[in-house]
Protein backbone atom coordinates (compact mmCIF):
# COMPACT_ATOMS: atom_id res chain seq x y z
CA UNK A 1 0.00 0.00 0.00
CA UNK A 2 2.99 2.30 0.30
CA UNK A 3 5.13 3.82 -2.39
CA UNK A 4 5.25 7.13 -4.19
CA UNK A 5 3.58 5.85 -7.38
CA UNK A 6 0.12 5.76 -5.77
CA UNK A 7 -1.84 8.22 -3.69
CA UNK A 8 -4.79 7.69 -1.41
CA UNK A 9 -7.66 9.83 -0.23
CA UNK A 10 -8.98 8.47 3.03
CA UNK A 11 -11.68 9.07 5.61
CA UNK A 12 -11.12 8.42 9.29
CA UNK A 13 -13.84 8.31 11.94
CA UNK A 14 -13.73 8.55 15.72
CA UNK A 15 -16.41 5.83 16.00
CA UNK A 16 -19.46 4.61 14.09
CA UNK A 17 -21.29 7.78 13.11
CA UNK A 18 -18.66 9.90 14.85
CA UNK A 19 -16.38 12.75 13.86
CA UNK A 20 -14.91 12.46 10.35
CA UNK A 21 -11.54 13.47 8.92
CA UNK A 22 -10.59 13.50 5.22
CA UNK A 23 -6.94 13.35 4.18
CA UNK A 24 -4.58 12.50 1.32
CA UNK A 25 -1.28 10.61 1.42
CA UNK A 26 1.22 8.68 -0.68
CA UNK A 27 1.61 6.00 2.04
CA UNK A 28 -1.74 4.96 3.47
CA UNK A 29 -0.44 2.43 6.02
CA UNK A 30 2.12 4.85 7.45
CA UNK A 31 -0.29 7.78 7.59
CA UNK A 32 -3.12 5.87 9.27
CA UNK A 33 -0.60 4.40 11.72
CA UNK A 34 0.50 7.94 12.59
CA UNK A 35 -3.11 8.92 13.25
CA UNK A 36 -3.75 5.79 15.33
CA UNK A 37 -0.68 6.34 17.50
CA UNK A 38 -1.36 10.05 17.99
CA UNK A 39 1.81 11.01 16.09
CA UNK A 40 -0.04 13.37 13.76
CA UNK A 41 -0.79 16.72 15.40
CA UNK A 42 -4.03 18.53 14.69
CA UNK A 43 -7.70 17.78 14.19
CA UNK A 44 -7.54 13.97 14.02
CA UNK A 45 -5.49 13.72 17.19
CA UNK A 46 -7.55 16.29 19.06
CA UNK A 47 -10.83 14.49 18.32
CA UNK A 48 -9.61 10.88 18.49
CA UNK A 49 -10.24 10.23 14.81
CA UNK A 50 -8.29 7.08 13.97
CA UNK A 51 -10.64 4.47 12.46
CA UNK A 52 -10.04 4.05 8.70
CA UNK A 53 -13.52 3.73 7.20
CA UNK A 54 -12.96 4.62 3.53
CA UNK A 55 -10.11 5.03 1.06
CA UNK A 56 -9.63 5.53 -2.67
CA UNK A 57 -6.47 5.01 -4.73
CA UNK A 58 -5.16 7.39 -7.41
CA UNK A 59 -2.24 7.20 -9.80
CA UNK A 60 -1.40 10.89 -9.70
CA UNK A 61 -1.26 13.42 -6.91
CA UNK A 62 -3.28 16.10 -8.68
CA UNK A 63 -6.37 13.88 -8.95
CA UNK A 64 -5.96 12.73 -5.36
CA UNK A 65 -5.76 16.30 -4.06
CA UNK A 66 -8.72 17.34 -6.20
CA UNK A 67 -10.78 14.45 -4.77
CA UNK A 68 -9.72 15.27 -1.19
CA UNK A 69 -10.81 18.89 -1.61
CA UNK A 70 -14.10 17.80 -3.14
CA UNK A 71 -14.82 15.40 -0.26
CA UNK A 72 -13.92 18.02 2.33
CA UNK A 73 -16.51 20.32 0.73
CA UNK A 74 -19.25 17.67 0.90
CA UNK A 75 -21.82 17.84 3.64
CA UNK A 76 -21.74 15.20 6.34
CA UNK A 77 -24.68 13.18 4.98
CA UNK A 78 -22.92 12.69 1.63
CA UNK A 79 -19.74 11.51 3.38
CA UNK A 80 -21.73 9.08 5.52
CA UNK A 81 -23.46 7.67 2.42
CA UNK A 82 -20.07 7.23 0.72
CA UNK A 83 -18.71 5.34 3.73
CA UNK A 84 -21.80 3.18 4.15
CA UNK A 85 -21.99 2.25 0.47
CA UNK A 86 -18.89 0.02 0.82
CA UNK A 87 -18.49 -0.19 4.58
CA UNK A 88 -21.98 -0.22 6.14
CA UNK A 89 -20.71 -1.31 9.57
CA UNK A 90 -17.90 1.27 9.67
CA UNK A 91 -15.33 -1.52 10.10
CA UNK A 92 -11.80 -0.27 10.71
CA UNK A 93 -10.15 -1.07 7.37
CA UNK A 94 -6.65 -0.55 8.74
CA UNK A 95 -6.40 -4.24 9.64
CA UNK A 96 -7.18 -5.19 6.03
CA UNK A 97 -4.38 -3.04 4.57
CA UNK A 98 -1.65 -3.33 7.22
Amino acid sequence: MGGASHFWVYILASKIGGTLYVGVTNDLIRRVYEHREGLAEGFARRYGVHRLVHFEQFDDVENAIRREKRLKAWNRAWKVRLIERNNPNWIDLYYQIA
